[in-house]
């Protein structure tokens, strides 16, 4: 009989993470590639593709050492 054993929440918390963070960062390219008419104050600074890599690293980091924990 096999042992299951139950992952931890930080998997998931990095999945979702890096779900969310890719789709935030191919946005904010796509906003960067074909800027709207009108723009916001600090719209040349790219907030969706530092916030987007933000998210994906950070995501990847627990998603790792969640992994490996589990493992």
């Amino acid at each position: 009989m096999s042992e299951h054993q139950m992952k931890s929440i930080w998997y998931f918390v990095g999945l979702m993470l890096v779900i969310m963070g890719f789709i935030v960062l191919v946005s904010g390219i796509a906003t960067a590639l074909n800027p709207p008419e009108t723009s916001t104050v600090l719209a040349e600074t790219q907030p969706g593709i530092w916030w987007g890599a933000i998210m994906v690293s950070f995501g990847g980091f627990l998603f790792f050492k969640a992994r490996k924990a589990w493992q």
